[in-house]
């Protein structure tokens, strides 16, 4: 694929959109050397790891990749034996930590997200070297400034006591001349000052005799010399000795520390390389959310299918989507319709997306698109005329197609703007026919834009070609943007003239001097247009009712189940009641019986089977549950019994699944299928799944320090990591509590911790309005949280 092609077809300005994602300079060097990818395999690998990318964004939101440097400059310059300075040994320092928390972060994930899969990634940070004895010899040597540290040796510690000495020792007699009598008399200013790295005082020219000593600088005016008294000349000769030491002692430091990092090299630069490819992953995955693309279904049949595509570099409130497809059907797609309608937007989608989907990122788009693999991308595209070779537009866009026509073959998709444009409009047409032909038996993938009447009906004639049009609205005497496949451009120019005011007379003259032909097609072409804003506006009215029917039946099924909710409380309703009369009823017809009996005692006649008649027929009278009562008196009695793993059956849905956990007073979380609903425990019922291994082990999502939410949550000495995850769940439990208002506690320390939270919070869709504390909230160190 030539670089020409790559920079008309607007790829280079896609890759600066990309740029703008990467955490460091190692990320912009991948993406500055991104080329499309022209073997299935290799573009299929990039693809899955740009999805691999976004499932790390969809479950933490970020990649931490803070700290990340491109040290390879300087890991070259310490294997050729140059000495580092202390700032090399920082970002040495910085993006070995940045490596080493990056591979626990990806195994912390995976730890707790069973569902995630990133093999991929996880291969990438298996492969880091953690280099700990490295980063810990720079952290003991080096400051997070790049300052060489006193503990770095006991010699340095040694030489910089000494030079706090001195210098304090000539601050002392230099502040007491400085105090002195005479002082303002003979001194410029009060102020000691430095000149050639030794401590002076400046003198007044008339009494540079009265200090002796060394003159080491003056004035621009002459009037004022910076003198070196005679009684501090020995301490700063000691002092630029101890100074000496200092310097030689620190260079012996780093060209040691040097030497540990040249030995460390290959590790290091191997590092280097799978952070690079960790950036360059990310932020492609955040691209793709950026610009809302999904992951193409990759294909080897050459079969591209965009549908509802958005150009990237399009404002996203601007762009119409379009439906492209080509590959299937048909191999040849010929756009037809007016300029400035959205024809070489079409043809730039269809090649963006295709170098795109090869480069392995996501594509704007609905779901279910596809992408191929081409070996060539061929464009012809804009007004190429070169004044420096004398060409005209014509024969500019005649050299690039020649040099198309030397290599095109079935593993090429050609775009052709405006063909044939440029020339007599007859020749200009017969060439452009002829020209298609050629691609079209060569089996390329074809999409060509033009203005000509003859290639509408250049479709109709060929197999495996289909003509496309952008429409345009006559009313609004404006185009929509829209792509119609299927129906090719007809003239608008008879329709515009009327609306615009031209005289009815002219417009039927004109009429009358096209071809009877051409008028045919053109109404043909009218018909189509109509029948397809017929069967698009058909299809929309069907939609519409299916999604209505979709939500009928949720609320169907929703009535159902608090009818059949409300019916069992009638059940048990009932049936509490008629046990209480019948049980009333028995306590009457025992007194009665006990009244006869008493009566029998006495000599009455009354029979004793009588007795025993009537308290059986008491019996009888007691309510009798149906199946479906008792299955459910049944699941009742057996509410609260059910324990997370074990499997259940629940009748309402015909479905059996397990208990993940239990969500409050007789309420079970259930996992049916892909599907997790809170159920009752008269839902449900129990089948015969053993219950989990004490010893199995399980992962369980921590939602929180501690169930209860508090107002405020402090992170002071949580790692960055962790405590961006805290602040995400936080921010949850605490909408769910109702806290209109929290504090996230941070401190002030180095400022990292508290920029982290500040830019998550400006995400966090919760978040209504942040500040920094009062004076009574602890100040910057405290952030004040607003939510929605």
């Amino acid at each position: 694929m030539q670089e020409d092609m790559l920079r008309t077809l607007e790829y280079q300005k896609m890759k600066q959109q990309l740029m703008t994602h990467v955490a460091s300079d190692l990320g912009k060097d991948n993406i500055h050397h991104l080329f499309p990818h022209t073997d299935l395999a290799d573009v299929q690998l990039a693809q899955e790891e740009t999805g691999e990318g976004e499932q790390v964004l969809r479950f933490r939101g970020h990649v931490p990749l803070g700290g990340v440097h491109d040290i390879r400059e300087e890991i070259k310059r310490a294997q050729l034996g140059s000495v580092l300075d202390p700032q090399d040994f920082t970002n040495i320092s910085d993006t070995i930590r940045a490596g080493n928390q990056l591979k626990a972060f990806i195994e912390q994930l995976l730890e707790e997200e069973e569902e995630i899969s990133i093999p991929h990634l996880h291969t990438y940070v298996l492969d880091l070297i953690p280099l700990t004895k490295l980063e810990a010899s720079i952290r003991r040597t080096i400051s997070e400034n790049g300052h060489v540290l006193d503990s770095a040796s006991e010699a340095l510690r040694a030489a910089r006591h000494q030079i706090s000495t001195f210098e304090a020792t000539i601050r002392t007699k230099l502040e007491q001349m400085l105090r002195s009598k005479d002082a303002e008399t003979k001194l410029s200013d009060r102020v000691v000052t430095i000149r050639n790295e030794r401590y002076v005082i400046p003198v007044k020219q008339a009494y540079r005799n009265a200090f002796g000593g060394i003159v080491h600088d003056q004035s621009s005016s002459g009037q004022t010399l910076f003198i070196e008294p005679q009684s501090v000349v020995t301490a700063n000769n000691q002092l630029r000795e101890a100074r000496m030491k200092e310097k030689q002692e620190i260079e012996r430091i780093l060209r040691v520390l040097t030497e540990e990092v040249a030995v460390e090299g290959e590790h290091l630069s191997s590092n280097t390389d799978i952070l690079a490819q960790l950036d360059f992953i990310s932020a492609k995955a955040l691209y793709a959310r950026k610009i809302r693309g999904v992951q193409p279904q990759l294909n080897d049949h050459r079969y591209l299918y965009f549908p509802q595509a958005r150009h990237p570099l399009l404002n996203e409130s601007d762009v119409v989507p379009i439906d492209l497809e080509i590959g299937g059907d048909f191999h040849s797609l010929v756009i037809t319709g007016p300029n400035t309608g959205g024809k070489t937007v079409a043809l730039k989608t269809v090649g963006l997306f295709t170098l795109m989907a090869q480069s392995g990122l996501f594509l704007p788009t609905a779901e279910k698109a596809e992408a191929t693999v081409f070996t060539n991308v061929f464009a012809d595209i804009g007004d190429e005329q070169s004044i420096e070779q004398s060409l005209s537009t014509f024969s500019s866009h005649m050299t690039n197609i020649i040099t198309i026509l030397q290599d095109v073959d079935d593993q090429s998709l050609v775009l052709f703007d405006e063909l044939g444009a440029g020339t007599d409009p007859a020749e200009g047409a017969a060439l452009a026919v002829s020209i298609l032909d050629k691609v079209h038996a060569r089996d390329a993938r074809t999409v060509a834009t033009t203005h000509y009447t003859e290639l509408k009906g250049y479709a109709y004639n060929r197999s495996g070609v289909m003509n496309a049009s952008v429409e345009f609205d006559v009313d609004t005497l404006s185009p929509t943007y829209r792509l119609l496949t299927g129906v090719p451009g007809r003239s608008n120019a008879f329709a515009i003239s009327r609306r615009l005011g031209l005289p009815e007379n002219i417009i039927e003259a004109a009429e009358s001097e096209m071809a009877a032909d051409t008028k045919q097609a053109e109404q043909m072409i009218t018909s189509l247009e109509a029948r397809y804003q017929e069967a698009e506006q058909a299809q929309e009215e069907a939609e519409d009712t299916r999604r209505q029917a979709e939500k009928l039946h949720r609320e169907l099924d929703r009535a159902f189940a608090e009818l059949q909710d409300q019916k069992q409380s009638i059940y048990e309703e009932a049936e509490a009641k008629a046990k209480a009369e019948v049980e009333k009823a028995k306590q009457e017809a025992e007194a009665i019986v006990a009244d006869l009996r008493h009566l029998q005692q006495e000599g009455h006649a009354v029979k004793e089977h009588e007795l025993i008649e009537a308290r059986k027929g008491l019996e009888k009278a007691s309510p009798q549950l149906t199946k479906k009562q008792e299955r459910v008196k049944r699941k009742a009695q057996q509410a609260n019994s059910y324990e997370p793993g074990e499997e259940v059956f629940v009748p309402r849905f015909n479905q059996s699944g397990h208990v993940v956990e239990t969500s409050g007073k007789d309420e079970y979380s259930v996992q049916l299928g892909i599907m997790k609903m809170t159920l009752k425990a008269v839902e449900l019922e129990k089948t015969s799944r053993p219950k989990p291994e004490k010893n199995e082990k399980r992962f369980t999502r921590v939602s929180g320090r501690s169930s209860h939410v508090k107002p405020e949550l402090d992170l002071r000495g949580e790692r960055y990591e962790i405590a961006m995850t805290e602040v995400e769940k936080y921010l949850d439990q605490a909408v769910l509590a109702g806290y209109g208002r929290v504090h996230i506690i941070h401190g002030k320390g180095t400022g990292a911790l508290r920029k982290g939270v500040k830019e998550l919070l400006a995400k966090h869709p919760s978040v209504k309005n942040t500040r920094d504390g009062g004076m009574n909230e602890g100040g910057i160190g405290n952030t004040v949280v607003e939510l929605k």
